[in-house]
């Protein structure tokens, strides 16, 4: 499993986001969004059916219900029941208890605004807990024009 940080520094993570989403779909990959709030999953929810003026991400919550069928799930909890491939956690939602429940993944991105001082602490804190547990680490951070270098 891959561990990804993605580092926001040019754009909001409403722009990065959805542009990450729609490559793991191309990828027919799954995907889960854990954030840490009810009202992070209702606005992101309301978000992605209307981000792109060309379409939408197709996704859905526990409220709607057939979870297992959602090519995007969004959650606060561990849960997997898309039998996502990627997920991503936003909003500081914290890695290691999803993994160390048995929560296995292509590929996890933790995603961050380095503009946020809040955020940036707890990916710090974050990156050392999974160092310790030996993970694959890679640290990406976007250049000025917005495109993701990988830096470690």
């Amino acid at each position: 499993m891959e561990v990804w940080f993605y580092h926001l520094t040019r754009q909001p993570l409403e722009k990065a986001l959805p542009i990450l989403l729609e490559r793991s779909l191309e990828r027919d990959w799954t995907a889960v969004v854990q954030m840490t709030t009810q009202e992070r999953v209702a606005a992101l929810d309301e978000f992605l059916w209307s981000y792109s003026d060309e379409g939408f991400l197709p996704h859905g919550t526990a409220a709607d219900g057939e979870a297992e069928h959602q090519p995007i799930y969004l959650t606060i909890g561990p849960e997997n029941p898309n039998e996502a491939q990627i997920r991503f956690f936003i909003e500081n939602a914290r890695v290691a208890p999803v993994l160390d429940a048995g929560g296995a993944y292509e590929r996890v991105v933790v995603m961050f605004d380095g503009n946020n001082d809040d955020e940036l602490q707890a990916a710090r804190v974050q990156w050392k807990e999974l160092k310790a547990k030996e993970l694959e680490l890679s640290y990406w951070q976007q250049d000025e024009n917005g495109a993701w270098r990988k830096k470690a």
